[in-house]
């Protein structure tokens, strides 16, 4: 390989190694563990999440926030999740629906945690998020508002197909 082959050849590493990293901390992919997020998202599913910041969120989107173990726990904000829908990233995360953002009116009739709260509207830094499972959720019905500083990202989609579990035993395989 000549100077000039080698340097472009570091230059494309290099470049592709940036790329990588940009990626890397834009994108995640993340498995589902839990049920709080049935039917949409199954345990074992797994989906593309684009971090993004409170301010771009809206109803309806589908986050991914750090639970209690992350340290960012706030009053008024979610406590120990057990039943949460945990994404398998090391530390506790979750995942759930925005029903309000600041600014938002307060979605008193649906979360009954907030059915006092003062306002009539979601406060700046805080988010109403809810499980579409709510047998299987603890979120903002039972905790109140979130820390908006806990979002991690949006989810975009689902990828690929879910993981599957089986309970045979060893003696049941050929």
């Amino acid at each position: 390989m000549t100077g000039v082959a080698a340097v472009l050849a570091g230059i494309g590493l290099a470049g592709t190694a940036v790329a990588l990293a940009w990626l890397r901390r834009r994108y995640l992919v993340v498995t589902v563990q839990g049920e709080s997020m049935l039917p949409a998202y199954r345990p074992g599913e797994r989906v593309l999440v684009r971090r993004t910041s409170p301010g771009s969120l809206h109803a309806g989107h589908v986050v991914v926030l750090a639970g209690s173990s992350h340290g960012r726990h706030s009053r008024g904000s979610l406590g120990p999740q057990p039943a949460a829908a945990e994404l398998s990233l090391g530390p506790r995360w979750i995942i759930k629906r925005v029903a309000a953002v600041p600014g938002d009116p307060i979605p008193r009739d649906t979360v009954p945690a907030l059915r006092t709260a003062p306002g009539t509207r979601v406060p700046d830094g805080r988010l109403v998020v809810l499980g579409d499972n709510p047998d299987r959720s603890h979120d903002s019905r039972h905790a109140g508002y979130l820390a908006a500083d806990r979002l991690f990202g949006v989810v975009l989609r689902k990828v690929g197909q879910p993981l599957t579990y089986s309970r045979s035993s060893a003696a049941d395989r050929p």
